[in-house]
């Protein structure tokens, strides 16, 4: 046992490590989802004013405190949430150090603290998948690809972290994680997209609506993208809740496609395609081409598509592929118990927060947080006290001898 000064030494490195690992973190969640390098520019710049952070002014915690959320260049207020991650991730580095060094399982056999590196890795993963998924709703592949390719490689070189002395056995359980976490939750979307891969839209008549391209700013990746909106869309709703049917919705193109086959039809009495009047026509997108009748069209050859729409149809996923991925990466790094046990509490927490929101009459809320934060959650309960919890289960569960 470590004297107590030597145990607030390791601590207060831990959360010191986890708050500047924080501000990495920061940088991943701002550029990612932007196509941007995380080393080019090195420094952290204003996301305003563009202007490159000196290191003095980038001092985790302490800069956003003292600068009171301001950049000191332009003035223009910096986010909570630079402050809210390096905070959450020194906590978390902590919780790790205490997990594997005044709390380890037996099965770690006296050697947990080794596995302290491959579990902040793990965590800051998290970290950065969930922050970016509740802004974006995607999770990058360099997240859960890269999550899946560090997880398997750390099982090999610490087999402790399966849970075993044999390098290889440790390797084998990593890989059947990853696999079993990618079909089971591969397995959900498909059966979810047969079931609910289309969503019908009601509208109140002839509806106008426009389908303009655009191009994309090349510090968002360039090329081309388009928007499709649609004025006065409403939903049947019950009769009590008529009145707060919303009255337009928007698409972004690329954002609404997720697969080759996946196609969007649009019945309109009247349309033009760049100019060109038709009526009475059914309008069947996919993503880069338009078919109306005989006639068909490349997308990224036309400019503007407007007219009056009588019905909509869009495609949908239940959820979204790199949730999939994500729980590969999962089961990468905590195997396969992990897996079932990570699904499991993602799902309740997820239904207890809808029946929630529903109860307290905000329905939109639950609709507006992705899948990852709560399988990132349902990952992290696991580090901390999924074994215990699970054995905990099935002895309440065993009839008395």
């Amino acid at each position: 046992m470590l004297p107590a000064s030597y145990e607030l030494l390791f601590a207060t490195f831990a959360f010191v490590l986890g708050a500047a690992i924080g501000s990495f973190l920061n940088v991943c969640i701002y550029r990612l989802p932007l196509d941007l390098s995380v080393n080019e520019p090195r420094r952290s710049f204003c996301p305003t004013c563009k202007y490159q952070i000196p290191w003095y002014r980038n001092l985790p915690l302490i800069s956003w405190l003292s600068l009171r959320g301001k950049c000191a260049n332009c003035g223009a207020k910096i986010s909570f949430r630079y402050f809210g991650v390096e905070v959450l991730t020194g906590l978390l580095f902590l919780a790790i150090w205490w997990r594997v060094w005044l709390a380890p399982r037996p099965e770690w056999q006296g050697q947990g603290w080794v596995l302290a590196l491959p579990y902040w890795i793990f965590v800051s993963l998290l970290v950065i998948a969930t922050f970016i998924d509740f802004e974006h709703f995607i999770i990058p592949d360099s997240i859960t690809w890269g999550g899946v390719a560090a997880g398997i490689a750390l099982s090999f070189a610490l087999p402790r972290l399966m849970g075993e002395s044999d390098h290889l056995i440790s390797l084998g359980w990593s890989v059947a994680g990853a696999a079993l976490g990618y079909l089971l939750l591969w397995g959900v979307v498909e059966a979810g997209k047969r079931v609910f891969g289309k969503k019908a839209f009601t509208l109140h008549g002839p509806t106008p609506f426009t389908w303009t391209r655009r191009e994309v700013p090349a510090e968002q990746g360039g090329g081309n993208d388009a928007d499709l909106v649609v004025g006065d869309v409403s939903w049947k709703a019950e009769p009590e809740k008529k009145s707060a049917a919303p009255r337009g919705e928007s698409w972004v193109w690329s954002e609404t496609f997720s697969r080759d086959d996946d196609r969007l039809t649009l019945d309109a009495p009247q349309v033009e395609v760049d100019g060109e009047t038709f009526a009475n026509a059914h309008l069947v997108f996919h993503l880069e081409t338009l078919t109306l009748g005989d006639r068909t069209w490349q997308l990224e050859q036309v400019s503007v598509i407007r007219g009056e729409a009588r019905s909509l149809i869009i495609p949908r996923e239940a959820m979204g592929f790199g949730d999939v991925k994500f729980i590969a990466s999962i089961g990468a790094f905590l195997g396969w118990k992990a897996v079932g046990f990570t699904i499991m509490t993602a799902s309740t927490v997820g239904a207890v927060v809808g029946l929630a929101a529903i109860a307290l009459g905000r329905r939109e809320f639950s609709a507006k947080i992705p899948f990852g934060p709560y399988l990132a959650l349902g990952a992290l309960i696991w580090i901390f006290f999924g074994p215990e919890l699970v054995n905990w289960y099935f002895a309440a569960l065993a009839p008395p001898f």
